[in-house]
């Protein structure tokens, strides 16, 4: 069955803010630690420092989610929440070019990536809205699928600019500033269509004091949660698996930079991990359909769990790419078919609020990953130190998701 109007714009903004998540991964941590290094700040301290810029942004996200998410719900809410975080996000990421000194690059990135992920936790709600429950894993992994091979557009480009700058005679800062601003417009394009075409079919009926009420919301929230013992125990193993994850996509390549790797083997092996990616989400979505999608995040977490053991004693170039292709394998698998479980075990009408606790869950576990990492690092002056916490965190995460499973099975 072909994808419908709407499904296929809500999987084209995953194609649009993909290309900042890129950046995030590759570009931006690279001209942040050459901004720091100009400065006379060690490399080890501004890998600290990156860690420490991703753990305030998903505080602040994780601060505001939950009323968010609950306000959101309400009829009419989530399309105007979900585009002026998403514009936010776009408007930060135009700019970031321009800033020459790296404390203000820091803080351009912090708004930036606050409006990309104010704006995930409408856009990961609206999975309940385009499409039906039986489609949710393959929609979702379409999502992300396109999004990594859809991102590697304005990628290439902004790579090519990057990498002949000075053989072009644009310079390397110039160079850097249209990159930033191609990927800004690439987003804002992707994002339009889903903008016009995007229908709330589940919700809650407005009232006179919504803010108010989404408070309210928030605590019978938190208490239809502790009540639901399947919901609770997934998102508290989701936290230590996804955790890891997401610590791995920030940190790659401040790590990689530690550890000898160049600056451009750095953005084409991640550039590779995006065109392996998009496959691989594919292979992941039609594969749910016939085998158990807990049973695929289980594989993943597993899998994961090998490159953190991997990643720890990680010190050549061809090992870097190695590494690079085996996320690939995971990635949007483990991604994609927890925000389509998630889905499904949720009340609809009261997803918004959900993935409101979702989001400060993965994004919780965001912060925790890179404020370890980073702290591990800055107090022994060794990134692998700070790896070390991955595996430990993709370890209690397996457990913790078995134990969730017997007790959904129950339930």
């Amino acid at each position: 069955m072909k994808m419908t109007k709407q499904e296929k714009a809500w999987v084209l903004y995953d194609v649009g803010n993909s290309a900042f998540t890129m950046l995030i991964s590759t570009i931006i941590p690279i001209f942040f630690k050459n901004l720091a290094a100009g400065a006379g700040v060690e490399g080890d301290l501004s890998t600290a420092y990156w860690g420490y810029a991703a753990s305030i942004t998903t505080i602040i996200v994780a601060i505001i989610g939950p009323v968010l998410g609950t306000l959101g719900d309400h009829k009419g809410y989530k399309l105007p929440l979900f585009m002026a975080f998403a514009l936010v996000g776009i408007a930060g990421c135009a700019v970031m070019g321009f800033a020459t000194n790296w404390l203000l690059f820091i803080a351009l990135f912090i708004v930036a990536k606050v409006g990309m992920s104010g704006g995930n936790i409408f856009y990961d709600s609206m999975l309940c809205d385009i499409t039906s429950e039986d489609r949710m894993d393959t929609v979702s992994t379409n999502g992300y699928a396109w999004g990594y091979i859809g991102s590697c557009v304005p990628f290439a480009v902004s790579l090519i600019l990057v990498l002949t700058a000075e053989s072009t005679g644009l310079g390397t800062l110039n160079a850097t500033i249209i990159a930033f601003i191609i990927n800004a417009v690439w987003w804002l394009a992707c994002t339009l269509p889903l903008a016009k075409s995007y229908k709330q079919t589940h919700y809650v009926e407005k009232n006179d004091h919504p803010v108010a009420e989404s408070f309210k919301r928030i605590k019978e929230t938190f208490l239809k949660m502790s009540q639901n013992k399947a919901i609770f125990t997934f998102l508290f193993a989701f936290f230590f698996y996804i955790d890891g994850v997401y610590t791995i996509i920030e940190m790659a390549t401040s790590y990689g930079k530690d550890v000898g790797i160049t600056d451009s083997n750095l953005l084409l092996a991640l550039l590779l991990t995006q065109i392996v990616a998009f496959p691989c989400a594919i292979i992941f979505g039609k594969v749910a359909k016939k085998v158990e999608s807990t049973k695929l995040i289980n594989i993943s977490i597993i899998g994961y769990l090998a490159i953190a053991l991997f990643a720890v004693q990680l010190d050549k170039t061809w090992e870097f790419w190695f590494l690079a292709v085996c996320v690939a394998i995971f990635q949007g698998g483990i991604q994609a078919l927890s925000r389509s479980y998630f889905a499904k075990i949720v009340p609809k009408e009261n997803s918004n609020e959900f993935f409101g606790i979702y989001d400060i869950f993965g994004k919780g576990a965001a912060f925790t990953g890179t404020l370890l990492v980073g702290l591990f690092t800055q107090l022994t002056g060794n990134s692998k130190y700070g790896v070390l916490v991955l595996p430990v965190l993709f370890v209690v995460g397996y457990f913790a998701f078995r134990s969730h499973l017997k007790i959904a099975k129950k339930s």
